[in-house]
């Protein structure tokens, strides 16, 4: 007997549901804390992504104290004002509106880390493509956020940071690798659409642009 029966129509549509509506959450945080037990799920969730040589490198860092979210904040805030300095015109007014980070609003962070050193998987994998070990982290994260969006729980990915202040701020070892800077929490509601296409920083590329078969075509390159 098959231990895991096909999904039903009402469960795969949940499955598309919960990828289309997630969203890159930054505002409209809520100070309710977390439940443990609903942490755990979402990271039961990040855990259980596929991996290179199921070598399992991801490693997490779960940040609610307030005085170590004040000073990545901080390190955020360095980071954005060189960050706009590359801008100009309109473009830099354009981002100078945009909310780029929860991390005070969001009772509790977490750091994604990636030991990209680990023996664990014997290499399988990783002999011509190293850097699988990362690609494992990042499905890690992905996994946790569709996880998130079926909870009601938003997730924003801040990448606005200088890795060696916040590595150092941390304690992070040198073996492991930054990947993500996350805010979690309840919010008020989830966006009909990304924030950057609302607000106009960037549109939507229609999926057929982005598609070739058997080679790549510049006809596909949006």
């Amino acid at each position: 007997m098959n231990p895991h029966p096909p999904f039903n129509k009402a469960e795969r549509e949940a499955v598309y549901r919960v990828i289309a509506e997630r969203r890159d959450v930054r505002r409209g945080f809520l100070d309710t804390p977390l439940p443990e037990d609903l942490i755990g799920r979402l990271l039961a969730a990040a855990h259980s992504a596929p991996s290179v040589g199921f070598m399992q490198p991801s490693r997490f860092i779960v940040i609610r104290d307030y005085g170590i979210r004040k000073a990545v904040r901080q390190i955020f805030e360095e980071a954005n004002v060189r960050a706009l300095d590359s801008f100009s015109g309109e473009q830099a007014e354009r981002y100078s509106g945009l909310k780029l980070e929860g991390i005070l609003e969001a009772p509790q962070n977490l750091c994604v880390l990636c030991d990209r050193a680990s023996e664990r998987g014997h290499g399988l994998g990783r002999q011509t493509m190293p850097e699988t070990a990362i690609y494992s982290t990042v499905c890690a994260i992905q996994n946790l956020w569709l996880a998130a969006r079926g909870e009601g729980v938003g997730v924003g990915w801040v990448s606005i940071l200088d890795p060696t202040k916040l590595c150092n701020l941390l304690n992070i070892p040198d073996h492991l690798t930054l990947v993500a800077y996350l805010c979690l929490g309840f919010v008020e509601g989830f966006a009909a659409e990304p924030d950057l296409e609302r607000f106009g920083w960037e549109r939507r590329v229609d999926l057929k642009t982005v598609v070739s078969y058997d080679r790549y075509s510049e006809e596909h390159a949006p």
